[in-house]
């Protein structure tokens, strides 16, 4: 495909590899599942390109497979407000495909990603349903609910290594980022992105984080060594 297509022009069909990273693939049943496979594609998004604009339709519900998004939206000024990172596993954008409303934020790529879509009219059609996929999706939604508290809260904070713990907490969150585990491949400057924050301060706190060995700084990314204090510890 031409490199100038469209990320909806670029789409294929997901491999069997890219399948089982599919988180709730495996609530369907047979008949379902087959159902959803049909209608799952992917694309490979560069760094910088959108995958949701404001105010654009909802088509598709999305997941990472691979990579790292950010969620933002724009004010009337032109400031962008960060309201999450999507790191992979992570299928965002429920709440709209529920509604079939338009996007009432932007999704971008921080670096090559590759995203997966699954049609709305196939989205309503498993809550019509599965059991299962309604479970999924409700459990989505209640977790949702609580990292966007959890982010309020974050902006109210003016500790830099406690906002930078409590949002490598929200990335690590197992139930929305299943994909990925004890280690988040991110680099400084992408996290700089996310909490707001200037790279050189992030790595100072990333720095304090690891003296007291909550996280581990690894070769391309972060390993958590205690999720607990991240989320709740105060860091002085």
């Amino acid at each position: 495909m031409h490199p100038d297509a469209s990320l909806h022009q670029r789409r294929r069909p997901l491999t069997t590899a890219e399948l089982a990273t599919i988180p709730w693939l495996d609530r369907l049943s047979p008949f379902d599942y087959e159902r959803a496979v049909d209608d799952l594609r992917i694309s490979d998004a560069v760094s910088g390109e959108y995958v949701c604009r404001t105010g654009r339709p909802v088509t598709y519900w999305f997941g990472v497979v691979d990579g790292l998004l950010k969620m933002s939206s724009e004010n009337a000024e032109g400031q962008t407000m960060t309201f999450t990172g999507v790191p992979p596993g992570g299928w965002f954008g429920e709440g709209t495909a529920l509604k079939r409303e338009s996007y009432r934020y932007n999704i971008q790529a921080l670096r090559k990603s590759r995203v997966a879509g699954l049609h709305v009219d196939t989205f309503h059609w498993l809550l019509d349903h599965s059991i299962g996929f309604n479970r999924f999706v409700m459990n989505q939604l209640n977790e949702r609910l609580g990292q966007f508290i959890a982010a309020r809260e974050i902006d109210r904070m003016s500790n830099p290594d406690i906002r930078v713990a409590r949002s490598l907490a929200a990335l690590f969150n197992p139930v929305l980022y299943p994909g990925v585990g004890e280690v988040l491949r991110i680099t400084q400057q992408e996290l700089a992105y996310l909490v707001g924050l200037s790279r050189q301060r992030v790595n100072e706190a990333l720095t304090a984080l690891a003296e007291q060995e909550v996280i581990r700084v690894e070769y391309g990314g972060l390993r958590v060594l205690s999720l607990a204090a991240l989320r709740s510890q105060i860091f002085l």
